[in-house]
């Protein structure tokens, strides 16, 4: 009626290059998932998995976040899950995608992360503040995936 569409999504993307291999970032961010996920992602205060074993497609997961002050609860699976190339959650709960792809510089040890995170649609009550939902969720992208680089690099380091 007034141009508002709920179903417009709000998308961020970020890029980033890690001095590790494809292998490497994928072992922190898909197989070990569970375990480092609230490392990059500090807003996640509770992460538990709802499916026994390793970390594969139809994994599903439980988190509580914290963001910007206002908490809340989602349950999310894996749709995707593509040993050193991608991951990729949908919530269940919610209608939100997260997408890690990697992919290899010529030498193989770097890699390049490709996040996207999107929000697939939007209440109505949230529509007057798309604008700062849309700044937020880029930049929420960005911060992850410096987290991602700066944790993954500071582990190589150690070994």
């Amino acid at each position: 009626m007034f141009g508002l569409n709920k179903d417009t999504p709000v998308v961020g993307k970020a890029d980033i290059k890690v001095q590790s291999t494809c292998k490497a970032v994928f072992s922190f961010v898909g197989a070990d998932f569970i375990k480092n996920y609230p490392k990059w992602s500090p807003e996640v205060v509770e992460l538990e998995s709802l499916t026994d074993g390793a970390v594969k497609v139809g994994t599903m997961c439980r988190q509580v976040r914290i963001d910007q002050g206002r908490r809340s609860e989602s349950t999310f699976k894996v749709t995707i899950f593509q040993p050193g190339k991608r991951i990729c959650f949908e919530g269940v709960s919610n209608p939100y995608r997260c997408d890690y792809v990697l992919e290899s510089d010529k030498t193989k040890s770097v890699s390049h992360i490709h996040f996207t995170f999107e929000l697939l649609s939007l209440e109505l009550f949230m529509r007057p503040f798309e604008k700062l939902i849309r700044v937020a969720v880029q930049d929420g992208t960005e911060k992850t995936v410096r987290n991602i680089k700066k944790l993954v690099e500071s582990k190589n380091n150690k070994i």
